[in-house]
């Protein structure tokens, strides 16, 4: 063993829900007396948290597990990558493989590898667990799994049904969380609208009080604790519409990011996802006539199997239309596993390369546009890095690593503080600026 206190290092590839399973991971080895190492050499074994959601993912997880076994040489394998033939026949000598979400079994095999050491000394964990974030935000994951079966993807396969948290459960995490310091709480799962159909919308007590397992009454709840809720993975379920009034009320952030990944209903029909464009643009221009500040999110996918040029002429002129402010976009590619190989008519890639470019030029003009009318505005920036140049943060538009910045040139500030910040200048998806103060707190709500 290379060290006395036992040391377990991990890589965590893929989403921000599989980041959360390695959060929770590492919050129950440190509170068994583990320490966290930042080095493969530091490491008395390797935990490598795998993706499996496409297949340039799964060659990018084996690339990892083949790194950590060359560094280390004992490493632990979980995750969305479920294949273990596949796995044992290139990494014959890796310790464990597991599927997503199997703490347990994780667990488990790093015991094996590396008994703990009992020093109730060493169990001691911070309240609100362990996080690969930076402290001032975290992400909040709600339910596992999915009941959509798009065309496109094996999530249910890998991650099962939707099995939502009780909103109890998700409340006394979120609250443990802004306890510690926590200022923005990032709300994620496989589709965030459908968080308690599982359960019927059951009822738990919080503080005394019944609160639905329901997103809307789930994200009022949140909105109560005093710090930033940001709702990802919304799909535009009807109910949808209920949130965007407590964001006009300030108890959520007017930001909503929705996966509607194409707009042609013959593409959106091969991918067995909702198809009414025309009703989704007049329930956008309904939300932002409530909350004008609303920010909304999106990635789109080119190059679907059987897309023409007309859908992707369809696309772009929705898109104009709708006049998203932040868009990620996806070149198709096959899942193994995925109904959508089957699939006739399936685009080459060099099309898939051109739509891309098209759609992400379209894409980047609108938000800059939408940023100049930002020009001259006061606006809150969450301070996420400083230097001895200045600092840089996100605005409610802004979601850590997806979305853009807000530079500003003040460096007396810190990682975690919010500000007020007057735009001087816009351009593309970033903003710059100069503090000009500091926003009353939120305050937390009874």
């Amino acid at each position: 063993m290379k060290n006395a206190i036992p040391k377990v290092g991990i890589v965590s590839l893929g989403c921000a829900k599989a980041l959360v399973d390695s959060e929770r991971i590492l919050t129950r080895l440190r509170a068994e007396g583990y320490d966290i190492s930042g080095s493969y050499d530091g490491a008395d074994v390797v935990i490598v948290n795998t993706c499996g959601f496409l297949d340039s993912a799964r060659s990018e997880s084996l690339e990892a597990i083949g790194e950590a076994m060359a560094e280390n040489g004992r490493v632990i394998v979980t995750g969305c990558l479920t294949d273990e033939a596949a796995i044992r026949a290139i990494y014959p000598d890796v310790l464990s493989v597991t599927g997503p979400h199997q703490y347990q079994q994780v667990v488990e095999a790093v015991h094996d590898a590396v008994p703990p050491v009992a020093d109730p000394m060493m169990s001691l964990v911070p309240p609100e667990g362990l996080h690969l974030t930076p402290a001032h935000y975290a992400y909040l994951k709600i339910s596992e799994g999915c009941n959509h079966r798009c065309t496109f993807c094996i999530i249910p396969s890998i991650r099962g049904d939707l099995s939502s948290r009780p909103a109890a459960d998700v409340l006394e995490e979120a609250e443990r969380l802004a306890m510690a310091g926590v200022k923005e709480l990032l709300v994620i799962s496989q589709d965030t609208s459908a968080y308690g159909v599982d359960l019927g919308y059951a009822e738990s007590r919080w503080h005394g009080k019944p609160v639905k397992s329901r997103m809307t009454e789930l994200a009022s709840a949140l909105g109560d604790l005093g710090v930033w809720v940001r709702l990802h993975y919304v799909y535009p379920y009807p109910h949808v519409d209920e949130v965007i009034p407590l964001m006009a009320e300030g108890k959520l952030l007017p930001y909503l990011d929705i996966p509607f990944q194409h707009a042609s209903p013959r593409v959106l029909k091969a991918m067995r996802r909702p198809a009414d464009h025309e009703r989704l643009l007049e329930r956008i221009r309904k939300w932002r006539a409530i909350c004008p500040d609303l920010v909304i999110r999106s990635t789109f996918i080119v190059g679907f199997p059987g897309e023409t040029d007309e859908d992707f002429e369809f696309l772009l002129e929705w898109l104009e239309q709708a006049q998203l402010d932040r868009v990620g976009c996806f070149k198709y590619e096959n899942v193994s596993g995925a109904p959508a190989n089957d699939l006739p008519d399936h685009v080459d890639e060099d099309v898939k390369e051109d739509r891309y470019n098209r759609l992400m030029e379209l894409s980047r003009q609108i938000s800059h546009e939408r940023g100049q009318a930002k020009m001259g505005k006061t606006i809150e920036v969450l301070i996420d890095e400083v230097d001895e140049e200045g600092a840089f943060g996100r605005s409610w538009a802004d979601s850590p690593e997806v979305d853009g910045c807000v530079f500003l040139s003040d460096t007396d500030l810190q990682p975690g503080d919010i500000v007020l910040a007057e735009v001087e200048h816009a351009e593309d998806f970033d903003l710059w600026g100069h503090v000009v103060g500091r926003p009353e707190p939120r305050k937390r709500r009874a």
